[in-house]
C-alpha cells in the first residue's frame, strides 16, 4: 500500500483528486498542509456530492473535502481500527505521528476479510442487438467479444470482484448461447440463475419472472448487459443503504455544445449573447439499485421500461436518487461503441 501516491494540497484540483481515487485502490484522497498535517481528506462520494452540487472539476480540492476525518494514531491495533471503521462507516483511517502528521492509511481491506455481498444482481441480457447486425445476427450482443471474452464475461467477473455472488440473467435472443458459457456459475465460483422472456418485458418487465424462491430481502442491483464500465458497484450499494433511498438510479453528464450563438433578449431588446454554449444534463446509465419493495411489485409477464417504474414510485413520494457516475462507461449500442470497446479495454482494470 502506497499511501503516499494520494496526498494533496488545498490549491490541488478536484480533478486530480479524482484521477488519483481513479488511479489508486484506496479510495481516497488525503489532503495536507506544508508541514504535511492532515486537513482534510476526500472520498469517492465527497466528489459525487460535489458534481450533484454543481461543482466543477476545476474547483480546489477545499470544496468538497472533509475537514473533520476520523483518524488514530500510528500503532492502533487492526482489530480496534475495523471496530472504528465499522462503527462510524466508513472505508479508511488516516494515520497521525505524534507530531500530529500523515504517517499511514488503513483501509477496511487491509484491516478485515474481503466484503461478501448477498445482494441479487440482475443482469438484462436479452436483447436482439439490432445495430450491430450483421454481428448479431448469430450471436446475443452480450455475448460478443471485446478482445478475447464476452461482454457479460466483463460485467460478471467486475461483480465478482467486488464480492458478489448471486446471480440472474434474463435471456430471450439466443439464450442457449449465454447459458452453454456460464452455465450454473460454479466456474467462475458463483450462483447464476436464469429467467427467460416468452417475449421482449422492456428494460424492467423481466423482474416480474423471479422465482417466488428467490430471497428477496435485500436491494437488488439491476444492469444492462450491454454496458463496460468500472464503477465502483460497492460505493452504489453503499450510496442506496445509506441514504436509505427505494431506488438509486446511475446517471452520467452528458454535455451538449449548441453549435449557434444564443441570444437572450426582453421584448426586441438583446439583454444577452452566448455564443456556442454547452449544457450539461445527467442522463441514465443504464444501473440501478432498487429496494425489495419496488422489485417486488412488477407483476409476472408485464412489459414494463425502468423510466415507467421508477416514475411511479415518485410519484408515490419514494425516495428515487442519482449515483453521478464519473469512471469509465460505455453504451455498446453502436459499431463505433463496438469498435472503441476494443481499444478502451486495455486501459481499464476490468
Amino acid at each position: 500500500m502506497n499511501w503516499g501516491q494520494i496526498i494533496l494540497k488545498s490549491e490541488d484540483t478536484i480533478q486530480k483528486a479524482l484521477e488519483i481515487i481513479n488511479s489508486e485502490a484506496l479510495r481516497i484522497a488525503l489532503v495536507v498542509d506544508d508541514n504535511e498535517k492532515l486537513i482534510g481528506v476526500i472520498t469517492d462520494g465527497d466528489i459525487r456530492r460535489g458534481i450533484l452540487n454543481g461543482l466543477s472539476l476545476t474547483e480546489s480540492v477545499g470544496a468538497v473535502m472533509t475537514t473533520n476525518p476520523v483518524t488514530a494514531e500510528v500503532g492502533t491495533s487492526k482489530r480496534k481500527l475495523s471496530n472504528i471503521m465499522g462503527e462510524k462507516g466508513i472505508l479508511s483511517i488516516p494515520l497521525i505521528d505524534d507530531f500530529g502528521k500523515i504517517a499511514g492509511l488503513e483501509t477496511l481491506h487491509s484491516v478485515s476479510r474481503k466484503s461478501i455481498y448477498k445482494n441479487p444482481v440482475f443482469i438484462m441480457a436479452g436483447g436482439f442487438g439490432t445495430r450491430l447486425r450483421p454481428l448479431t445476427d448469430s450471436c446475443p450482443k452480450p455475448m460478443l467479444h471485446i478482445v478475447d471474452r464476452p461482454i457479460l464475461e466483463i460485467t460478471l467477473k467486475s461483480f465478482i470482484k467486488a464480492g458478489f455472488e448471486r446471480f440472474y440473467i434474463s435471456t430471450h435472443y439466443m439464450p442457449e448461447k449465454i447459458t452453454e458459457h456460464f452455465g450454473d456459475g460454479s466456474k467462475f465460483g458463483v450462483e447464476i440463475n436464469y429467467i427467460y422472456e416468452n417475449e421482449p418485458l422492456g428494460t424492467g418487465g423481466a423482474l416480474g419472472l423471479l422465482p417466488e424462491k428467490a430471497d428477496k430481502s435485500l436491494p437488488l442491483i439491476l444492469i444492462n448487459g450491454d454496458i463496460l464500465t468500472n464503477v465502483d458497484f460497492q460505493s452504489l450499494l453503499d450510496f442506496h443503504n445509506t441514504n436509505n433511498a427505494e431506488a438509486t438510479m446511475c446517471v452520467r453528464e452528458y454535455d451538449y455544445q449548441i453549435p449557434y450563438g444564443v441570444i437572450e433578449g426582453v421584448g426586441s431588446r438583446v439583454v444577452d449573447i452566448k455564443e456556442k454554449p454547452i449544457q450539461r444534463f445527467f442522463v441514465n446509465a443504464g444501473i440501478y439499485v432498487l429496494s425489495p419493495n419496488i422489485y417486488s411489485s412488477v407483476p409476472s409477464n408485464h412489459h414494463l421500461d425502468m423510466p415507467e417504474l421508477l416514475e411511479r414510485n415518485m410519484n408515490a413520494n419514494k425516495d428515487v436518487l442519482m449515483f453521478p457516475i464519473h469512471e469509465y462507461w460505455l453504451d455498446i449500442g453502436r459499431m463505433e461503441d463496438f469498435n472503441r470497446a476494443q481499444s478502451d479495454i486495455h486501459s481499464l482494470k476490468l
